[in-house]
């Protein structure tokens, strides 16, 4: 069993950054593929960024691949999302996700999931 936290969400403008947080407690972190899904009203949880356990290899959807960065300190028990040129769409509730020993990017690879935290992009 794993339990997730997420913070760094907030308010920010059309092209600055936000950096997400998520750390984790209970089983060793090492042992979780991580992930980061996000959903906006009205539509489905959409994958954002995945993550190997070691950190060696990353993926992400298209619709952010080159402004945001998923990283992990596996001694921090944290995973990370460098969020940058944001944009209006972007806006949404950010999940951290884990999962034993693999990598997925559809949210039904994941057990465990956090509460979420708000991130809100204005134009």
């Amino acid at each position: 069993q794993v339990q997730l936290v997420e913070s760094g969400g907030g308010l920010v403008q059309a092209g600055g950054s936000l950096r997400l947080s998520c750390v984790t407690s209970g089983r060793t972190m090492s042992s979780y593929g991580m992930g980061w899904f996000r959903q906006a009203p009205g539509k489905e949880r959409e994958f954002g960024a995945a993550i190997t356990r070691s950190g060696d290899s990353t993926y992400y959807a298209d619709s952010v691949k080159g402004r945001f960065t998923i990283s992990r300190d596996n001694a921090k028990n944290t995973v990370y999302l460098q969020m940058n040129s944001l944009k209006p769409e972007d806006t949404a509730v950010y999940y951290c996700a884990a999962q034993a020993w693999v990598t997925g990017t559809s949210p039904d690879e994941y057990d465990y999931w956090g509460q979420g935290t708000q991130v809100t992009v204005s134009s």
